[in-house]
């Protein structure tokens, strides 16, 4: 008899493509391989910035004997946010409003924990970050999937109207959009905003929107990053400085409340209680401290564009169908056969190794990592081009 819970195997079956990709993949093999051109996940291939680390070494610094106590919420870091979200959002965030989470992972953890409950359905959107479905899942909710329709992937509102239901709790967006680089536009967002609270008000009870904002500093080609928050009331925002740092294993954010939502205070308690009983979903005391100084940090974005350019430039003359991305780290490119997994194994036989489509629900495709270094974009042209003329030579 199996010692594993039902629940938790009937996730497993779910993410399986996943898992083996993560464990028993060629690339699995070779990570950290510096022959490879590693584009699969957006891990750093050059080394973090020096203002991130010597933030961390001063506030790793006892200043005293409670430095290192349980920590909650960081006072000047809650400031900090509250401050950066009133600027970018025009809307009266205050510190109290902030809860610090250990990324946006943690911050979603929390939120499907404080307000869904077990028959409840939570909406999300396909293709998706790989994570959402089974994290409603397990809180014993209902995922229901919205798929957004390719080429342009738009925010459809008249497609999340037709899928909301008496039980729906609560909707995952994610803009700047993982995989494919879109972000919502101001139209879309109005949209989106006039169905749920037609849809709250039909069923007497808001809609809650958990707002993935993971990328809104990640924007190529001056463009401008709007938050649902601004069209909507119900919103929870969900950020990482992982992203905008390029350090994905130090693990701080924050769930922030919207200032419109009527009852934020109990909220605001159910979401501690939340982080407590979930594991203490808090970062540790140092990155807290830090926050301050990561508001203003960011790896170079300009430097991110050109390499996005360079890649785009690239893959098109040889052939490929690139879909150029608008934001995030991530580019997207149609598979020359339609078996993506063949495709991506063909690539690595060449030493590129890509995430295959499949994984992010976009079957066909792949997805290219722009965190990968100039040196990875510049020797894996050739492995692109051999692998595109032996698939289509069959």
């Amino acid at each position: 008899m199996s010692t594993v819970s039902r629940r938790i195997a009937s996730l497993q079956a779910g993410l399986q493509p996943l898992l083996d990709f993560l464990d028993h993949s060629e690339h699995a093999k070779r990570i950290g391989d510096p022959t490879i051109c590693d584009f699969v996940f957006g891990n750093p291939q050059e080394m973090p910035l020096e203002e991130l680390v010597a933030s961390l070494r001063r506030h790793v610094v006892p200043g005293n004997k409670d430095w290192f106590a349980y920590t909650i919420r960081e006072p000047a870091a809650a400031k900090a946010i509250a401050l950066s979200l009133r600027s970018r959002t025009g809307l009266p965030f205050e510190p109290d409003d902030v809860h610090l989470a250990p990324g946006t992972f943690g911050a979603l953890a929390t939120a499907l924990r404080a307000t869904v409950d077990p028959g409840d359905e939570v909406i999300f959107l396909s293709p998706p970050w790989f994570f959402y479905e089974s994290m409603i899942a397990v809180t014993g909710a209902t995922p229901v999937r919205v798929t957004l329709a390719p080429p342009a992937f738009p925010l459809d509102a008249t497609a999340v109207d037709a899928a909301i239901t008496p039980r729906t709790r609560a909707i995952i967006v994610n803009s700047p959009h993982n995989p494919t680089g879109r972000i919502f536009t101001a139209a879309e967002l109005e949209a989106f905003g006039a169905v749920l609270a037609r849809a709250s008000a039909r069923h007497g009870r808001p809609i809650l929107v958990f707002s993935d904002e993971s990328y809104n500093r990640i924007l190529f080609d001056g463009r401008s990053f709007i938050s649902p928050a601004v069209s909507y009331p119900h919103t929870l925002v969900l950020y990482t400085y992982a992203k905008q740092l390029l350090a994905p294993g130090e693990r701080v954010g924050y769930l922030a409340i919207s200032p419109a939502i009527a009852d934020r205070l109990e909220l605001g308690s159910a979401v501690l209680l939340a982080q407590i009983v979930g594991g203490w979903q808090m970062p540790s005391a140092t990155l807290q401290r830090a926050v301050p100084d990561l508001e203003g940090l960011s790896i170079d974005i300009p430097a991110l564009q050109r390499r996005r350019d360079r890649m785009a430039e690239a893959l098109s003359g040889l052939g490929y169908d690139v879909m150029v991305p608008e934001a995030t780290f991530y580019m997207m490119v149609r598979s020359p056969i339609p078996d993506d997994r063949a495709f991506t194994s063909l690539l690595a036989r060449h030493d590129v190794f890509v995430g295959p489509g499949h994984i992010f629900e976009m079957p066909g495709y792949f997805r290219i990592s722009l965190t990968a270094n100039d040196d990875m974009v510049r020797r894996s042209v050739a492995g692109f081009a051999a692998a595109l003329r032996e698939a289509e030579g069959g």
